[in-house]
């Protein structure tokens, strides 16, 4: 089980970073959190239960490459945390103290990548017949000043930290009531995080118990089997690692209105007026609308073969999550379709002007922006309900 959910977790983080990572910058921090979470799975699971002796040699003395990234599961839960709540997922240059964890569990685990195989080999055969000498093993430079159940420990309640960390961010933002400034059709977003949390928290409880008591009992085959401890940890990683699948919107993030719509709706609230909180998010979509339309028809980069939504988001000065919930919202449209939209109908003004009669289809096609002929024809069959050879055929 643990290793099954540990390699989906694995594949399905890489997915979601490789895919949106472009386009919504919050998603980054999910997916690596996601990743690492499934990178311990592993590791626990190599190390506990697998009885292989080239995979624990293999884990075992390059700790400094799979278990110092152990140390930033917490930093990335935090920062995402964050930048949904503040719709705001840049890095300052504060966070880069959260690395320092990280940076020298890393340097004090290098030495060992270095042990020659032979040895590595031998220490992993001790292992899988003994798993008590994990407790006296010198993995790392710091097994010079700590006990292993200590780094192991400490991994643990720094993960710890950072969850209750999140926790109170989240607390703090429910109190503050700021509903107003949120769209109101992306207020799931409180449940999917109250959901994160949860599990994490469950998670990493049930994580700090299975390792004190392995310590305790010196890694006795009667911890190793069925027992609560066991399961409710397991529930905690089954539930974070599925709990994305039931709120597929969670990569838009939680977006808000500018601060000038909050200020204008404070302003109300102080001179005793109703706030319209409804009103301001309708105009500050409007807006977004009546940009998209204006920057397409002036700039015309649909006419750009790499315009996509990230592209599209930079030139209008315009979060791409915020975008993302305008067209989903309120176009009902994907972006792409928007987007070719304009192209088609670019498109359609070359083949009035003649330009079918001079330059073939797949030019017309390739100067409206469209990549391929087969992209240009599907997309012009799927606006114009004809191909573009037939539309052509009433110019000539």
């Amino acid at each position: 089980m643990l290793l099954f959910l540990s390699i989906a977790g694995i594949f399905l983080s890489l997915l979601l970073v490789y895919f949106n990572a472009k386009k919504f910058a919050s998603s980054t921090y999910l997916g690596i959190f996601f990743f690492l979470i499934s990178l311990y799975g592993l590791y626990q699971y190599i190390l506990l239960y697998s009885k292989s002796v080239t995979l624990i040699s293999l884990f075992l003395f390059n700790l400094s490459l799979f278990s110092s990234p152990v140390y930033l599961i917490g930093p990335m839960l935090y920062w995402y945390v964050r930048s949904v709540l503040t719709d705001d997922p840049k890095l300052k240059r504060s966070d880069l103290l959260h690395f320092i964890p990280a940076i020298i569990f890393f340097i004090s685990a290098l030495p060992n990548t270095f042990v020659p195989w032979q040895e590595k080999v031998e220490v992993a055969k001790i292992v899988v017949s003994d798993q008590s000498y994990i407790m006296v093993y010198k993995a790392t430079l710091l097994s010079e000043f700590l006990s292993s159940a200590t780094i192991f420990l400490t991994r643990l309640f720094l993960v710890l930290g950072y969850t209750i960390w999140s926790i109170v961010l989240f607390i703090n933002y429910i109190k503050k009531r700021k509903s107003s400034s949120v769209f109101s059709k992306q207020q799931f977003m409180k449940k999917w995080l109250f959901y994160l949390l949860g599990f994490m928290l469950i998670l990493v409880i049930s994580q700090l118990f299975m390792v004190f008591k392995s310590f305790e009992m010196h890694f006795s085959a009667i911890f190793f089997t069925f027992n609560l401890i066991r399961v409710i940890s397991v529930v905690g990683l089954i539930g974070l690692l599925i709990s994305p699948f039931f709120f597929p919107t969670i990569l838009y993030g939680l977006p808000r209105m500018p601060e000038n719509s909050e200020e204008e709706n404070d302003n109300r609230q102080t001179n005793n007026t109703k706030p319209l909180s409804n009103s301001f998010e309708t105009d500050y979509l409007h807006s977004i609308g009546h940009k998209s339309d204006s920057v397409m028809e002036e700039l015309q980069l649909y006419l750009e073969p790499d315009c996509n939504l990230a592209y599209f988001s930079k030139q209008i000065d315009v979060p791409a999550h915020h975008l993302a919930y305008y067209f989903r919202e309120v176009k009902k449209q994907r972006f792409n379709d928007f987007r070719n939209e304009w192209r088609i109908n670019h498109a359609k003004s070359l083949i009035k002007e003649g330009k079918a009669n001079e330059i073939t289809l797949e030019a017309i096609g390739s100067l409206s922006g469209f990549s391929s002929r087969n992209a240009f024809i599907t997309d012009f069959k799927k606006l114009e309900g004809e191909s573009p050879s037939v539309y052509a055929s009433r110019f000539n």
